[in-house]
């Protein structure tokens, strides 16, 4: 009869192919792994993997065994996601948001690992502009998003952090700071800043696109845009420069553009916020998702209401 840890062991490392990986998966040391497999392996009569100072392979015998402990462990798997979900509600509709192209990738891979655990729940995800970035969780057309901290409001409960991201400067392409190779949150003061205008916290507004610089300068206000590609289209004009996450020109590059890391900004903080009425089951459990597919440390029992998180 197989051990919990026998079963999960030989299943990650199997997946994994390397000890101090697996051991990692499942937080336990690399000495327990080796231990667990032999084990295994003397209750099986047989060697399940190949080991060498280089790699690890699994053997004829361990290839098959996997297979068949795999579809029986989903299967077991299935089972108490099923049990779990008419138990606590998990079912129906999840509607998610994420407001950068790099999030909804990660919002996608967690929809389909909540999906898989959560068979009777469907989880839809769609963009929220940054011009309305809490409308959509207050109108009901949303049950969370992931979206650029801060968010401070009484009625929106924040959630964990997922990601920390670098930051860059937009500018045109024939701009004098296009030639270098990083820029500082000094130069914000010899351009006019483009913005984003809408229904958005003036504390948001300051973190993303401030008022002066770190040394006290002022900051010129340019145009405000609506959408993103409004704004790329006004910098790449002349109508100013704008911040932006760096990773943005992976997802938008052209041309007349070009984008140049700060050297000094501080990173982006990116995580998760839902309306706090509205928290349930569906919404703990995605969370939970979430944040193990971004490979964070897993959201607290309690999670807090308001505040940065």
């Amino acid at each position: 009869m197989l051990e919990r840890l026998e079963l999960e062991a030989f299943l990650a490392l199997a997946e994994e192919l390397h000890f101090g990986r697996t051991a990692e998966r499942l937080h336990v040391s690399t000495g327990r792994i080796s231990q667990t497999i032999k084990k295994l392996e003397r209750q099986v009569g047989a060697p399940l993997f190949e080991r060498t100072s280089r790699r690890v392979t699994l053997t004829a015998i361990g290839r098959q065994l996997h297979e068949d402990l795999r579809q029986a462990h989903q299967q077991l798997e299935a089972g108490l996601a099923r049990a779990v979900n008419a138990a606590v509600g998990i079912h129906g509709t999840l509607r998610a948001g994420y407001s950068a192209p790099w999030n909804g990738n990660l919002m996608i891979k967690a929809a389909d690992a909540f999906h898989s655990r959560h068979p009777d729940c469907d989880v839809h995800i769609q963009e929220v502009q940054l011009h309305d970035p809490l409308g959509p969780l207050r109108a009901g057309a949303l049950d969370l998003q992931l979206t650029e901290f801060p968010i401070d409001e009484p009625d929106i409960t924040t959630g964990p952090v997922i990601a920390h991201e670098p930051r860059a400067l937009i500018v045109s392409a024939d701009h004098p700071l296009a030639r270098r190779d990083s820029v500082c949150l000094e130069d914000l003061a010899h351009s006019p800043l483009v913005t984003i205008t809408g229904t958005i916290p003036p504390y948001w507004l300051e973190e993303h696109y401030p008022l002066h610089t770190p040394a006290g300068r002022p900051i010129t206000r340019g145009p405000g845009a609506t959408y993103w590609q409004e704004l790329l289209s006004l910098v790449a004009t002349g109508k100013g420069i704008s911040p932006i996450c760096a990773r943005a020109a992976h997802y938008y590059s052209r041309p007349d553009l070009a984008f140049i890391p700060f050297s000094d900004a501080p990173l982006i903080v990116y995580g998760l916020l839902w309306p706090s009425d509205r928290e349930n089951a569906r919404v703990r459990a995605f969370v939970k998702t979430l944040s193990e597919i971004a490979g964070m440390p897993p959201p607290r029992p309690a999670l807090p209401a308001g505040g940065p998180g």
